[in-house]
């Protein structure tokens, strides 16, 4: 059973899956929209009620005034987006799966209602992406510097570059959907997009979240390294458990489906 949702959800192209009474909601990150779960989703429906939505900053979205860089400057804000979301949608008490900044985004809105979750499964996470003194994120200033300057001046060849380190270089329809992905968010959206992310530091919420949490972490992962995965399941108040999938680059749901789908089965049961 496949129904359209309405108001905020159907501004955010939601969708629902199945009708078990345990839901999923998963949340897509940076640079891509709901297809990028397409290869789990039909795994997955006939054991669970699944909701599916695209950011505001999606290329998928109709609307584009939908992203304004000023609201949607930290992670709050997408994280007061998916409270709404939920309460339209009568949603409480789900399990939820944020890949890569959504991972975040769904700590956040854990803090500020936790009742609309009994679980975080949080996918390639991370709180932070620059490197400090005592913190390994993956990115020195230079680096993120050097990405921004590239966004900015050259997208397209940028989004060839990032995409094929990002996703598994040996997986070419991976890289090539990633691709696809960012060319449709587009260079205005990405460069405002882009700083929220790489820029922002929200280590602080960790200690704050008592949802229990299930960390996902791809064995080689260029964006998220292994270290930050360890940092999360140190810092999160609630009992925290760490997956780590025998994969290549920062989206298993598409290089690594099978195994995805068999921590998350084990996750919600």
């Amino acid at each position: 059973m496949v129904k359209p949702e309405k108001d905020l959800s159907r501004a955010l192209n939601v969708t629902t899956i199945g009708s078990s009474s345990e839901t999923l909601v998963l949340a897509h990150g940076f640079g891509t929209d709901q297809s990028i779960w397409e290869k789990i989703v039909p795994l997955l429906t006939p054991h669970y009620r699944l909701v599916v939505f695209d950011w505001p900053f999606s290329g998928a979205v109709n609307d584009p005034t939908a992203y304004s860089p000023e609201k949607y400057a930290s992670f709050q804000a997408f994280a007061d987006d998916l409270i709404d979301l939920m309460e339209e949608m009568a949603l409480k008490a789900v399990t939820f799966a944020g890949h890569s900044m959504s991972a975040m985004i769904g700590c956040m809105a854990s803090v500020k209602q936790p009742h609309l979750f009994k679980k975080l499964i949080l996918i390639c996470g991370s709180p932070r992406y620059l490197n400090t003194e005592e913190y390994e994120g993956g990115f020195t200033e230079k680096d993120i510097n050097q990405l921004l300057s590239s966004i900015e001046t050259n997208y397209e060849e940028w989004v060839y570059g990032f995409s094929s380190m990002a996703a598994d270089p040996n997986d070419p329809n991976s890289r090539d959907k990633f691709q696809k992905s960012l060319l449709s968010m587009g260079g205005e959206v990405a460069l405002p997009l882009a700083k929220t992310v790489f820029l922002s530091d929200n280590r602080e919420w960790l200690e704050k979240v008592e949802i229990p949490c299930t960390i996902v972490q791809p064995s080689n992962d260029m964006a998220v390294p292994h270290s930050v995965a360890l940092y999360l399941a140190k810092k999160i108040k609630g009992k925290c458990d760490l997956e780590v999938i025998d994969a290549v680059g920062h989206f298993p749901q598409l290089t690594a489906h099978l195994k995805l789908v068999e921590v998350l089965k084990a996750a919600l049961e």
